[in-house]
């Protein structure tokens, strides 16, 4: 209770992930070298996208918009991560938490959106591709993203604000390294039945509607492939969607391991090691999944690189 004195009347104590200083120093490590090729591979996602016309499709417009929101997703966690491990401060204001979490939410439930619209983008190149062009013409994709983008910002709203109603006892330590929102209502000391609502009301509307929505279009895909009667048909069918399907099955899957981890663990260790997954891998994955299985993207990040190499070259000449 004295420990929670400390932190002030605003403030919380994100606990991390251990207290060993030798521990401490590896994880320092691991998390940076996490973050940087996180940030860096889905940077050169973005570059190559970009710069290369025969990207400019629907499917590599949404997977540059998945590689900026991967980038932001990790970055709302893993700086305060790394700030509190070299500093040896836990402390986070509460204003500061509010941010974390609204964010946090924003970026996740933004995954989950394009993750959505480019499963819907493989069904009607698949399923629809005479009509392909007309139906996922440039406007029509910038409208998908952009409420994709306006959605996950208003979606998740209700949940971080929702909490200005709280109070907090004198210990506020939060078993994480970021400010989980089940973590945080689980130190509240007032009624949490309102927030625990929310909370699963935006989970349905913004999580298993969309993953219903993907599953659907993914069960009109692999229908209209098993019609395909060469085999090389399908493979070419198939290899247009495998890397999202791939995404799709990592980023669910994870997510899916945080929430039954946490539901049959009362445990808060159990959570912490599953997040690790679902904030630091799946992103960092992203680019390599996209890079190793798809040609034009492999083409495209040589010439980036081809590109930045003679001007390092140059700056040091």
């Amino acid at each position: 209770m004295e420990r929670g004195n400390q932190t002030g009347a605003g403030n919380f104590i994100l606990l991390g992930f251990t207290d060993d200083p030798d521990l401490q120093s590896i994880l320092f490590v691991l998390l940076l070298s996490m973050f940087l090729v996180t940030v860096l591979g889905n940077l050169l996602i973005i570059l190559a996208t970009i710069s290369d016309s025969h990207l400019h499709t629907p499917m590599y417009f949404f997977l540059s918009n998945l590689s900026l929101a991967d980038i932001v997703f990790t970055s709302t966690t893993i700086p305060k991560a790394l700030r509190n491990i070299q500093t040896q401060s836990r402390v986070i204001t509460f204003t500061g938490c509010i941010s974390q979490i609204y964010f946090f939410v924003l970026f996740a439930c933004q995954d989950n959106l394009l993750l959505t619209v480019m499963a819907y983008d493989r069904f009607v190149a698949i399923c629809h591709s005479l009509h392909y062009v007309a139906i996922m013409n440039p406007r029509m994709c910038l409208l998908m993203a952009l409420g994709s983008w306006l959605i996950s910002a208003l979606g998740s709203l209700p949940e971080s604000m929702t909490i200005l109603r709280l109070s907090f006892c004198i210990n506020r330590e939060i078993p994480h390294f970021f400010c989980d929102l089940p973590e945080v209502l689980k130190i509240a000391c007032s009624d949490t039945l309102i927030n625990n609502v929310v909370l699963y009301s935006v989970t349905i509307i913004l999580g298993v509607f969309p993953l219903t929505g993907t599953l659907l279009s993914y069960s009109q895909i692999f229908s209209s492939i098993l019609r395909i009667s060469s085999d090389r048909g399908k493979y070419k069918a198939f290899s247009t969607c495998g890397s999202h399907l791939l995404l799709v099955s990592l980023f669910y899957g994870t997510g899916l391991w945080v929430y039954l981890s946490s539901a049959a663990s009362p445990s808060s260790r159990m959570s912490l090691m599953a997040s690790v997954m679902y904030t630091m891998v799946t992103p960092m994955l992203n680019p390599f999944i996209y890079s190793l299985r798809n040609r034009d993207i492999k083409v495209a990040l040589g010439r980036v690189l081809s590109k930045m190499v003679p001007l390092s070259e140059s700056s040091f000449a």
